[in-house]
């Protein structure tokens, strides 16, 4: 059966993407001051959004690179319906997974990256080189501590300029050093219709949010969340990432004093 149509792609695999490749090129001044509008949404597998329901999104948002979680293999037909560009990463085993839609062509394909795994469900990421910046789109387990060694993984695999998007699982702060949660503040999803939670996040490294916003929920359990990023000036970015890590450091000499303070005290 013919599901789709145009450049899909499941697990492209293109070089690595991170600092240590080639840097981002310089921004031209049209780049430096115009937001590129992503909009995230998970779909909530075969009982929530349909074909239907993304195209109507994609007419009323009109973003630039839209980012789905629990996509079926049905989403494909999203091609017939508006064209564009459609790419899908199904979890292993799973009927759904990770997909991205372009309206544009993107300068490489996704790339699909594997991610420690749960007792359960095999997880992955679709990491996107957008030229200025990057973008990974995920879907983190449940276990708290799991999906922040997940979102180690991702961002360790993204350049200087990235933002890392999607259903975070996480409650709480993420706490990935030279990351800021850019998004929406507002929650997104209701867990047994009864307590509210975050779920859906943004976090982004030498990036500027201009704007953000959650969406109607829809037929799907989570809302969508609308970011509009752009780079931030070259000469910015390492000034703040070298302040937290100093800060970093010095958090761990704090602590290594009071340790010893506590196993040696005066006698």
């Amino acid at each position: 059966m013919r599901y789709v149509s145009g450049p899909m792609t499941i697990a492209a695999r293109p070089g690595r993407l991170g600092p240590t490749t080639v840097p981002n090129p310089p921004l031209r001044p049209a780049e430096a001051h115009a937001p590129f509008k992503i909009v995230s949404w998970n779909l909530l597998r075969r009982t929530g959004a349909a074909v239907d329901d993304v195209a109507a999104l994609v007419a009323q948002e009109k973003p630039d690179l839209l980012l789905m979680q629990e996509a079926t293999r049905a989403i494909g037909f999203l091609l017939d319906r508006i064209g564009g560009h459609y790419a899908w990463a199904p979890l292993p085993g799973r009927i759904h997974g990770l997909a991205m839609w372009s309206p544009k062509p993107w300068p490489a394909p996704p790339r699909v990256i594997t991610l420690p795994s749960g007792a359960l469900v095999h997880r992955v990421c679709q990491i996107l080189d957008l030229g200025t910046f990057g973008v990974a789109n995920v879907h983190l387990s449940h276990g708290q501590m799991l999906n922040r060694r997940q979102l180690r993984r991702i961002v360790s695999e993204l350049p200087p300029r990235a933002a890392v998007l999607g259903d975070y699982n996480i409650v709480g702060p993420a706490m990935i050093p030279g990351f800021r949660d850019v998004g929406p503040r507002r929650p997104t999803h209701a867990m047994v219709e009864v307590l509210p939670l975050r779920l859906d996040r943004c976090l982004a490294r030498g990036l500027i949010c201009h704007a953000h916003a959650v969406l109607p929920r829809g037929p799907s359990d989570h809302r969508p969340i609308v970011v509009h990023l752009g780079p931030a000036p070259e000469a910015h970015a390492p000034a703040r990432f070298k302040g937290m890590a100093a800060a970093v450091a010095r958090l761990r000499r704090a602590d290594g004093s009071g340790v010893r303070a506590r196993r040696d005290p005066p006698g």
